[in-house]
């Protein structure tokens, strides 16, 4: 395969797309903002279907388990959220961000 197929196979939103055509819904969750040591920088893109299925990344670790959580509640509501770990926050050290920075992830339903 050539390197554009594969970084296309590989890229979260061609994945949406397909997931999409397939007769899937599918949330997408994008790093809008980070502050100090963050895994991922902005703009990164994670994708998740109503089944919990899910490609690419926003942070990574548990981080990652909670974001699928919220947007399988994005795909049933139809609501976007806003989304934010942080080392002050208390929830973020449960999710495992323990890096020194925080993210701000917002998550909304595609379709």
């Amino acid at each position: 395969m050539e390197q554009t197929v594969l970084d296309e196979i590989r890229d979260p939103l061609a994945i949406a797309e397909g997931w999409m055509e397939g007769g899937r819904t599918v949330a997408i969750a994008t790093v809008v903002e980070t502050w100090g040591s963050a895994p991922r920088p902005v703009g990164s893109h994670l994708v998740i279907d109503g089944e919990g299925n899910f490609h690419g990344s926003v942070s990574g670790g548990c981080v990652e388990g909670a974001v699928v959580t919220e947007a399988l509640d994005v795909i049933d509501s139809g609501k976007a959220k806003m989304l934010e770990f942080g080392v002050a926050d208390e929830t973020a050290w449960q999710v495992g961000l323990s890096c020194g920075g925080r993210i701000k992830v917002y998550v909304e339903r595609l379709g």
